[in-house]
């Protein structure tokens, strides 16, 4: 199988099993995310005192967007496209653009632009659907 036909599988199955994509992103969550937003999404992480403008609380991202999760607002901070001035210039890490250095400087393996974007978008995903669930 080719490395794009095993990426294709591991997004097809990602995406077939909810809860895969939750542990992942729960995962990526910890590793990525908690130490500016906390390990419950409050906003209360451990560099938070360290930092221009504290992070939002991500719990309620649903509850100030009129009940309904903004799925692509999120998808786009997290990625790196969309503007976040409320982190006065960008203290948050454009987290797409270092999933796929991850994996183009991997010297294991080479991959192609769209393998290593794939991968990036997964794990974005995977975060956006973590962060979902976590809502109040």
């Amino acid at each position: 199988m080719t490395r794009t036909g095993t990426i294709a599988l591991a997004l097809t199955t990602l995406l077939a099993l909810p809860a895969a994509a939750q542990d992942l992103g729960a995962i990526e969550f910890a590793n990525s995310c908690a130490q500016c937003h906390g390990a419950d999404g409050k906003g209360d992480g451990p560099v938070t005192p360290y930092l221009l403008n504290p992070p939002p609380d991500l719990t309620i991202l649903s509850k100030t967007n009129d009940g309904v999760f903004p799925i692509a607002n999120v998808y786009s901070i997290i990625d790196g496209t969309a503007d976040v001035a409320v982190h006065g210039g960008r203290d948050m890490p454009v987290w797409g653009d270092r999933y796929m250095t991850e994996m183009r400087e991997d010297a294991t393996a080479h991959y192609s632009w769209a393998e290593a974007r794939a991968y990036a978008q997964n794990r974005v995903l995977a975060l956006v659907e973590y962060i979902a669930s976590i809502q109040q």
